[in-house]
Order: structure tokens, then C-alpha cells, then sequence
């Protein structure tokens, strides 16, 4: 009887031991996904500075651009971190969020050395882009949180990415007229179905 108390005793020993070595294990997993989510942030503070020093000696929409640029290309990697870090489908929808607002915001400048029709054409593009964007991050979101809405998310966004689509391909034909209007305008209809 002895022998069995003193091998339950053993046995529960064990499992608490290994209970607290696990513990300490994912403390430790923790700790270093932390350091390392941490270490991405000042890594994307050092490179936006980096990056906007290099701006300065720029002119005009150019300087405006670079700028830009460089303040997307912080905030992407910074979203990223935290996607890495907190491993949910939120965080990885913000870090697409972040990317996609990042690329209208630099596209959107460059439009602005253009001017006429090819600056309309040029900011329904970036629209284009972004709606698509968006849409791919809801999709993806939906993907990893309920199978179930995928398919939705996915018809969701590719009706906003074809109505988006359509406006910019309508936007290229304000710049033509006569029949080339005319067919133009047919053609971006039938392509995208409206």
C-alpha cells in the first residue's frame, strides 16, 4: 500500500514538474516573441528616419511622395510586427489594411504630376487598387475566422474590385469621343458585366 501512495506522490511530482517546465517554456516562447516584436517596431522607427532623411534634399511632389513613402513603409512593418506577435486574423487584416492604405496614399500623390483625363484615369486606379486591397484583406480575415463567410467576403469583394474597375475603364474613355468613345464604353461594360 505504501508503495502505491509513494508512486502516486512520484507520479503527481512529475506532472507538476512538468506543468512548470511548460509553463516556463511558453514564458520563455512569450518573452522572446515579445523581444522580437519590440525589436521590428525600432527597427521600422530607425528605417522610416532613415528613409525620410533621405527625402530632404527633394523637391515638391517628389519630396511629398518620398515622404510618404517612407511613413507607409513604417507603418507596414510596424503592422506586420504586431500581426506576427499576436498571430490573429485581426492584426494580420490590419497589417493588410495598413499596406493597402500605405500604397493609395503614395499612388494618390503620384497622380497629382499628372493633370486632365490622365490624372482622373491615374486617381480611379488607385481606388481601383485599394478597393481590391481591401477586399482581399476581408477575404482573407473571413478565411481564417469562419469558412463560412468566406465565400461571401469573396463575392463581396470582387463586386466592389469590378465596380471600382469599371469607373477607372470608364474614366479612360472620357478622353476619346466620337465611335472610340462609343466602343470604348461598350467594351467596359460588357467587361465588367454592367
Amino acid at each position: 500500500m505504501s508503495h502505491r501512495i509513494a508512486m502516486n506522490v512520484l507520479t503527481c511530482a512529475c506532472i507538476a514538474a512538468a506543468g512548470m517546465l511548460g509553463a516556463t517554456t511558453a514564458s520563455a516562447a512569450d518573452a522572446a516573441a515579445k523581444d522580437r516584436y519590440e525589436a521590428a517596431q525600432k527597427s521600422a522607427e530607425a528605417d522610416y528616419k532613415a528613409a525620410s532623411a533621405r527625402c530632404e534634399d527633394m523637391k515638391d511632389n517628389a519630396k511629398k511622395i518620398c515622404v510618404e513613402d517612407a511613413k507607409g513603409k513604417e507603418k507596414i512593418a510596424k503592422a506586420n510586427a504586431e500581426g506576427d506577435y499576436k498571430q490573429t486574423p485581426k492584426a494580420r487584416y490590419d497589417a493588410a489594411i495598413a499596406k493597402a492604405d500605405a500604397d493609395y496614399s503614395v499612388a494618390k500623390l503620384r497622380c497629382d504630376d499628372k493633370k486632365g483625363n490622365e490624372k482622373d484615369v491615374c486617381v480611379k486606379d488607385a481606388d481601383a487598387a485599394k478597393t481590391k486591397a481591401y477586399g482581399d484583406a476581408k477575404v482573407m480575415r473571413t478565411s481564417r475566422e469562419s469558412s463560412k463567410d468566406t465565400m461571401a467576403a469573396r463575392q463581396d469583394a470582387n463586386a466592389d474590385a469590378n465596380k471600382a474597375e469599371y469607373k477607372a475603364a470608364m474614366e479612360r474613355c472620357d478622353s476619346l469621343a466620337g465611335n472610340s468613345k462609343d466602343s470604348c464604353v461598350a467594351d467596359a461594360k460588357s467587361r465588367y458585366h454592367q
